[in-house]
């Protein structure tokens, strides 16, 4: 089983309850979980009710048929950030990345370095306006930079 994203993944539910989520079929336009993530693979997800006041982003996995999506984790809700007991009615189920699962790294200062390769860095340039390649300055490693970018 792998983490899996993809664009355009979208079906609904009809399932109330903090359980597992049965898929009802892809939206027009869209493809199904099977297709665009596949059998027991984990994705993170968001499900969010048409009518009611209901939401809930996590990470879930896809049963052996991707009928179902498994709430494993739950990362926000309108529940205090808690598994959703959802009402009935129908909700939409698709892929996204979450906001707190990406690198969230702000430039400001000349010299802040963003990213580096063997014999480069992605740093703000003397105007602080934009990121650009330099020549990597003595003391700075791409294992550093990479090292301080996962620890952000």
């Amino acid at each position: 089983m792998a983490l899996v994203l993809n664009d355009r993944v979208k079906e609904t539910t009809t399932t109330t309850g903090t359980g597992a989520i049965t898929l009802a079929g892809a939206v027009s336009s869209f493809e199904t979980f099977a297709a665009g993530v596949g059998n027991s693979n984990t994705t993170y997800y968001a499900i969010v009710h048409q009518t009611a006041n209901e939401f809930e982003v996590g990470l879930g996995t896809l049963n052996g048929d991707s009928s179902t999506i498994t709430r494993t984790t739950v990362i926000s809700s309108s529940n205090s950030d808690s598994a959703v007991n959802f009402s009935s009615g129908t909700k939409d189920v698709f892929c996204t990345f979450p906001a707190s699962k990406t690198m969230d790294m702000v430039m400001t200062t000349t010299g802040d370095i963003a990213y580096a390769s063997a014999n480069q860095v992605l740093q703000v340039n003397s105007g602080a306006t934009a990121p650009e390649w330099v020549t990597q300055s003595a003391g700075v490693s791409a294992g550093f930079v990479i090292a301080m970018s996962v620890a952000l």
